[in-house]
């Protein structure tokens, strides 16, 4: 498992997109996806991509998101809190609209995993009173035994005639 460890660069670093991708045992081309994406933001020069301090510092924080199961949605907006702090009171306004949106949706999704869970839970019960009620009772268990008894009983003359005969 890869450890991201932070090392300490200077804000004026840059680097190439084959440097950041060694560095981090990533692909270029997930460097590019997450460009595409607006996690990243290299300069150009010419054709080329340079990689700015704050970005490799970004592409620590999603590669640490990543490996604890956020999606990369998630983690843009995550990134994005940084850019509010520099935004205006609309912008503001219109990111918290946003985010009581996702958490609506969020709390909605955990009373649909809870519903399925009470459903998958009550048919656990069900199938487990099943199984238990295929094992015969105790007092069922003594008559079939009695029963085997008497009818041994009653058969012991007749399968000893037929040893007999044999």
């Amino acid at each position: 498992m890869l450890t991201l460890m932070v090392e300490i660069v200077p804000p004026h670093a840059e680097f190439t997109i084959r440097e950041l991708a060694e560095t981090f045992d990533v692909t270029a081309r997930t460097l590019r996806y997450y460009e595409q994406k607006g996690l990243l933001s290299p300069k150009r020069k010419g054709a080329n991509r340079i990689y700015s301090a704050a970005d490799r510092a970004r592409l620590v924080l999603i590669l640490r998101g990543k490996r604890v199961g956020f999606a990369l949605s998630d983690i843009k907006e995550m990134l994005d809190l940084e850019a509010l702090d520099q935004g205006g009171k609309t912008h503001l306004e219109a990111a918290i609209v946003r985010f009581r949106a996702r958490i609506k949706d969020l709390r909605r999704q955990r009373d649909d995993i809870d519903g399925a869970l009470s459903e998958l839970e009550a048919g656990c019960r069900w199938m487990e009173e099943r199984v238990e009620n295929r094992e015969p009772s105790e007092d069922i268990k003594h008559r079939a035994r009695a029963f085997e008894a008497l009818a041994a009983a009653r058969l012991a003359p007749w399968s000893s005639a037929i040893e007999e005969d044999a």
